[in-house]
């Protein structure tokens, strides 16, 4: 269980790692904070504002990437 809030500069890091590997087909930073992402090419585009939403995002993002990597189908 966390004992700090989220904040902006760790969904910034997180975002930004998934991006350099390869894990989001689109990652923009847009005003305030907020981010603009999209796993596949054929996938919705999803805005972020708040800190908590891009961690959630990168919590499903890291499932995925662990799921695939173990072999197990999706």
């Amino acid at each position: 269980m966390r004992t700090t809030s989220d904040t902006r500069a760790e969904a910034d890091a997180w975002i930004t790692v998934l991006s350099r590997y390869g894990h989001l087909h689109l990652a923009e930073p847009g005003p305030d904070g907020a981010w603009t992402v999209q796993r596949t090419p054929m996938s919705t585009p999803r805005t972020l504002h708040h800190p908590v939403l891009p961690l959630d995002f990168v919590a499903d993002v890291l499932r995925d990437v662990r799921r695939d990597a173990s072999g197990l189908p999706r």
